[in-house]
């Protein structure tokens, strides 16, 4: 996966402010959910995480949102390396210990 500075940074922000690290109890993954008036930013990711996956617009309950995942051989291969090389434990322990902890869950 290359991504610029930019890019990295981008992409760890938005996971720390907005990411959801779990799994379904087989397979972990990691995810986003944010108002669809963020569509272009969802483009931008799946265009910069190859293999990612981009559900929605979701409209229920008086809400309209578009969700990004990320599984399989794409959080392996490609999210949790980046993510692992990126010293991010000190600016977001909170988030970095949910992100750990999905990594413990299912042995990655």
């Amino acid at each position: 996966m290359e991504l610029s500075d930019f890019d990295r940074g981008l992409l760890l922000g938005v996971l720390i402010g907005e990411g959801h690290f779990g799994g379904d109890g087989r397979q972990p993954h990691i995810t986003l959910r944010m108002h669809a008036r963020h569509e272009p930013l969802f483009r931008w990711l799946v265009e910069k995480t190859p293999g990612s996956k981009l559900y929605g617009p979701y409209h229920h309950g008086g809400r309209h949102y578009f969700q990004w995942m990320v599984r399989g051989e794409a959080l392996r291969l490609r999210l949790i390396p980046l993510l692992d090389a990126t010293n991010w434990a000190s600016l977001d322990p909170a988030t970095f210990l949910r992100y750990q902890e999905m990594k413990s869950r299912y042995r990655l």
